[in-house]
């Protein structure tokens, strides 16, 4: 009997069946070039269970399954044909969940996996133990352009950046006249308004003081350098992080010596530094000290099912990885509470919201 699951649940358990099946995963090139810089074969894949974790090692033509009360082995070309299956059926299938394919929900059994997305409180999805000696027991999150996908930064409202509403005085008519025209999405409309009222938006804060903290540990000036993205996406719907941090450059807000821009690339390595930090450690609602956390890399399956492998024993490949293949993205506005002229204290002010995401394509 078949069940439904979304493609981003699917996706996690085809990266673990994918890389026991075929022994290894691609050693991952910022372009993604589909050979990679070779394979980097892999001796043994933990993940975690409501019950308890579960060891899958791989010993020649077998994947040993180690666990509570669990031992057994299956052969890897069950895995194969499972992960070819299933890879076939999220690329065939449209929308956000998916049919279990034949056979699947047996061979699950048989595995004792019971959770399609990994059980942990670390953000890890699996640990996978590579045979490389620079390389030992890393935790991974998993990422799958199969799939919608989860975003890498995510902090709801405690994303939020706060713009003050400056320039003509604004009465409480004015302000609810802005909020409740058009579409609650249509904030580049909303500013576009403001903006014939004589208002324009000049970066306040970031909302949240935990999350303020948070940013200026990658550089006491990049609440700032995040609030002009952020603006640069709103009204020029530029979302890819690489062309952003060029207008960056171009606009340089910081007022920097050139040289620190062109020759230093000032600008592109906070930018490189904050989407490592987001990608590993970097929380929000979390004070983030810039120690490593369980976190070490990214699993990323893209959409001919290959799995490419980044961590941070190879920072520079991870960060220019993430520089060309991440975006900035719109959360949902109700829920993530932007995008609102509000008064505090007497002062009007704009909310918008920081999350970055890995491109689909």
């Amino acid at each position: 009997m078949s069940f439904s699951a979304t493609k981003c649940e699917w996706s996690e358990l085809y990266v673990l069946l994918r890389i026991l099946a075929d022994g290894y995963a691609i050693d991952g090139r910022a372009d993604l070039s589909p050979g990679g810089r070779g394979r980097l074969p892999v001796a043994r894949v933990t993940r975690a269970e409501h019950d308890g974790q579960r060891d899958y090692t791989i010993d020649g033509g077998e994947v040993h399954i180690t666990g509570q009360d669990i031992d057994l082995r299956i052969a890897r070309t069950r895995l194969a044909e499972a992960a070819d299956r299933l890879l076939a059926a999220l690329t065939a299938t449209a929308g956000e969940e998916a049919e279990s394919p034949g056979g699947i929900e047996e061979l699950l059994d048989e595995m004792s996996v019971y959770d399609l997305a990994a059980n942990t409180n670390d953000r890890t999805d699996i640990t996978v133990t590579f045979h490389c000696p620079s390389m030992p027991g890393r935790g991974f999150i998993i990422r799958s352009r199969l799939a919608p996908m989860r975003p890498l930064l995510d902090g709801g409202r405690a994303a939020n950046i706060k713009y003050e509403v400056t320039g003509a005085k604004l009465s409480g008519p004015a302000i609810n006249k802005v909020n409740s025209t058009g579409d609650p999405a249509d904030i580049k409309g909303r500013i576009a308004m403001l903006a014939g009222m004589g208002c324009s938006l000049r970066f306040a804060d970031v909302a949240d003081k935990i999350f303020r903290h948070n940013l200026t540990m990658i550089d006491l000036r990049f609440p700032r350098l995040a609030a002009a993205m952020v603006m640069a996406m709103t009204l020029d719907d530029v979302t890819r992080l690489d062309r952003l941090t060029a207008m960056l450059e171009a606009d340089n807000p910081l007022k920097i010596k050139d040289d620190l821009v062109t020759v230093n690339g000032y600008y592109r390595h906070k930018v490189r530094e904050f989407l490592l930090a987001a990608t590993t450690a970097l929380r929000p609602t979390k004070p983030y000290d810039g120690r490593q956390s369980a976190v070490r890399g990214l699993l990323l399956a893209d959409t001919d099912g290959t799995v490419h492998c980044f961590s941070d024993d190879d920072r520079d490949t991870f960060a220019d990885f993430l520089m060309t293949h991440t975006r900035l993205e719109r959360g949902p506005v109700a829920r993530d509470k932007y995008g609102m002229v509000e008064r505090e204290n007497g002062i009007p002010y704009m909310k918008l919201n920081l999350k970055v995401g890995i491109t689909p394509r």
